[in-house]
């Protein structure tokens, strides 16, 4: 049995699960295999190291024992296999004899080729800084000091009450820190008023004169400080409550493994010609910045960058983000669709319906999953789990998706620990509830902090909805905008009471916009600030228009106008009418007064002579004619006014008289007197 080019071993788990391989084959398009294993872990075993031994990637049906596998493949120099949980997933359950569709979704799903997230590599040399003003961070700062170079602030406070260390092995002074920037590996604590310890304080610590404010590195910083950390929450930046007595000895623990390079994900991509931030200093979405709690994000230019060293991939970004500017990327590209597709395909080809998806963070599910396998019903047989890397990460776009696929519901586990960063995953849900509501489904998605495996077993034992039918095959190839059109296209095509239009409320990524007609003056501000392409002009006369489907309600077109004519209207259209360019206003061309050649709009010349007229600069008689004329003709009747009004020029010079001028009047008989008598 070959499933994408892995030889597939399948193990009853000692026969505490049914497992019919032929159905499995069938479903996965294979041949079914030779041997269903019951002990491969134990007494089967050399049946493992025969199939290591053939050279053979392998796919074991087993996550339990996954290490003890990998480290026989290690030992005989062959390839790791890859192993895939379907007991705890799927085998031990109330519902078993009915997973057979599911086990073959989940070996579908681990088998695909997904493309990796790039990393990001922090490198660390030890060097710690220890902050705090009590005898316990003195005391963790000594003992760091055996093996890691130290430094130890201690903070304004109680430090005179300090014994002061026989042997200096680490470097130790006074201050409060004001500010700190950086990552593992780089860290900088500005410090005001920082003194060195005196070397030869005797009773208690004593410290010399401060020598002003001075900036400490480290790659690691321990806070024992008691109060806030002077940075989010990020790798490297250890905060402990210092009358935690076991809290710190981990802390102490975990500080000296973090020596050498570190690669992590690097979780969030931007593109920054989708970011709606800001536009020529006018700023509108903040959303991101007002989330992200590493302080990761900051605006450089019109859009935001992300921080990749001190980024701790919560997600929260991308879930809120209205033009999908901001992307998780882990897996990277359209991987986690792909996933969710061969998920539901499979299980729907080898006939289940009605699924349910349980979207959750490996760790905490993991657990969750295999507490209640052990101890209670398992997961029913329509349950299909899909790990993410961070759920505080989703969107409607995901959550839509899976409902336009032939989702029942989607249930959204999370670990309880990081509740404060549900609001924009709950967000999604609940505009995907209003969705599915608005087209005749009940409310499709729930997202549920748990820890108890009995309260995620009654959550997910509840009846099941009926799915879309037919459900979408669509692939998703494009952005966050483009895979949500799909998706709401084909839950409003197969809806059973579908509407035109859903009013939403404001901040929700979807609406319209009103124009003010007297005030608007067609200057396309707004046009050039759209940074989702929704505002469009005409080449041939002054006109704005709007293209629905891409609007976002970021709002910068609002701010962007100067003349205030611009309100936002929340909704989601599906009918056709969203997908063509709407004219918002329009008007014919202002025609130059003097040449006649079209060069503004109607309104934005008659606001413009309006607002001038009484202005000292165009008292003069036809300066406000100006304002009227091309800029050509501008041009030219400006210098004529110009030489209409000189009030200071002086005289127009003489001209000086030759022979010429005087024989040319005597010709014409206006001299001949003159000459008369200047001949006698």
């Amino acid at each position: 049995m070959k499933v994408a080019g892995r030889r597939v071993l399948l193990c009853s788990c000692e026969n505490s699960m049914p497992l019919d391989a032929k159905a499995l084959a069938k479903g996965l398009g294979t041949e079914p295999p030779g041997r269903v294993f019951t002990q491969l872990c134990r007494a089967q075993v050399e049946a493992y190291r025969t199939a290591l031994a053939e050279g053979e990637p392998l796919l074991v049906a087993c996550g339990q024992e996954a290490p003890l596998f990998q480290e026989l493949a290690r030992m005989a120099g062959a390839q790791e296999p890859l192993c895939v949980d379907i007991r705890d997933r799927a085998g031990w359950s109330d519902t078993a004899a009915e997973a057979a569709p599911k086990m073959a979704a989940l070996l579908a799903e681990s088998v695909l080729d997904i493309e990796p997230t790039p990393s990001v590599t922090l490198t660390s040399e030890g060097r710690v800084l220890v902050l705090g003003n009590r005898q316990s961070a003195l005391d963790a700062a000594k003992r760091l000091g055996t093996e890691r170079a130290v430094t130890c602030l201690l903070l304004p406070g109680r430090e005179a009450d300090l014994i002061p260390p026989s042997v200096r092995a680490l470097g130790l002074f006074a201050g409060k820190p004001v500010k700190a920037s950086g990552h593992l590996g780089a860290f900088s604590v500005t410090v005001a008023g920082l003194a060195g310890a005196s070397p030869s304080a005797r009773g208690v610590l004593a410290f010399e004169a401060p020598v002003g404010e001075r900036a400490l590195s480290a790659d690691i910083v321990l806070d024992l400080s008691g109060g806030p950390a002077l940075v989010s929450p990020r790798d490297g930046w250890v905060v402990v409550d210092p009358r935690d007595a076991v809290a710190l000895e981990k802390a102490l623990a975990d500080i000296l493994g973090l020596v050498g390079e570190f690669e992590k994900p690097r979780w969030i991509k931007v593109a920054a010609d989708l970011c709606a931030h800001s536009r020529n200093g006018q700023i509108a979405c903040t959303r991101c910045l007002d989330l992200c709690p590493s302080g990761a994000l900051a605006p450089k230019g019109d859009a935001i960058a992300v921080d990749a060293h001190a980024c701790d991939g919560h997600g929260l970004c991308a879930s809120a983000c209205p033009t999908g500017a901001i992307r998780f990327d882990v897996p990277a590209g359209n991987g986690l669709y792909r996933r969710l597709a061969a998920l539901l395909e499979t299980h729907a080809a080898m006939g289940g319906t009605r699924p349910v998806l349980l979207l959750h963070e490996a760790g905490h599910g993991a657990e969750l999953m295999a507490a209640l396998a052990r101890f209670g019903s398992g997961l029913p047989a329509w349950v299909l789990p899909l790990a993410v890397a961070g759920v505080a990460a989703l969107g409607p776009d995901l959550l839509l998706t899976a409902l336009a696929k032939g989702v029942s519901k989607v249930v959204v586990l999370a670990d309880p620990a990081r509740r404060d960063d549900l609001g924009p995953v709950k967000a999604a849900a609940d505009l995907s509830n209003r969705v599915a509501a608005a087209l005749g489904w009940a409310s499709r998605v729930e997202v549920a902090a748990e820890a108890d495996p009995a309260a995620l077993g009654a959550l997910l034992a509840g009846e099941r909805a009926r799915g879309v039918e037919p459900a979408a095959e669509f692939l998703v190839l494009g952005g966050k905008r483009q895979t949500l059109a799909l998706a709401l296209a084909h839950l409003h095509r197969h809806a059973p009471t579908p509407v035109d239009c859903l009013p939403l409320d404001p901040g929700d990524p979807f609406g319209a916009i009103t124009v003010d007609q007297e005030k608007c003056t067609l200057c396309m501000a707004c046009i050039g600030a759209c940074p989702a392409k929704a505002l469009s002009g005409h080449p041939d006369k002054p006109s704005l228009g709007l293209l629905e489907a891409n609007c976002v309600q970021c709002g910068l077109c609002r701010v962007t106008c100067p003349e205030k004519a611009i309100a936002l209207v929340p909704r989601l259209s599906f009918g056709a009418s969203a997908k063509l360019r709407q004219v918002l206003k329009e008007e014919e061309p202002y025609g130059c007064i003097r040449c006649g050649k079209p060069f503004a709009s109607t309104s934005a010349v008659e606001r413009m002579v309006e607002r001038m007229s009484g202005h000292s600069m165009f008292a003069q008689p036809g300066r406000l004619d100006l304002i009227r004329m091309c800029e050509d003709c501008r041009v030219v009747a400006q210098y004529e006014l110009e030489e209409k009004a000189r009030p200071m020029a002086a005289a127009p010079p003489r001209l000086t008289r030759t022979t010429d001028d005087y024989l040319r009047e005597r010709e014409d008989g206006k001299g001949g007197n003159g000459g008369e008598g200047g001949g006698g």
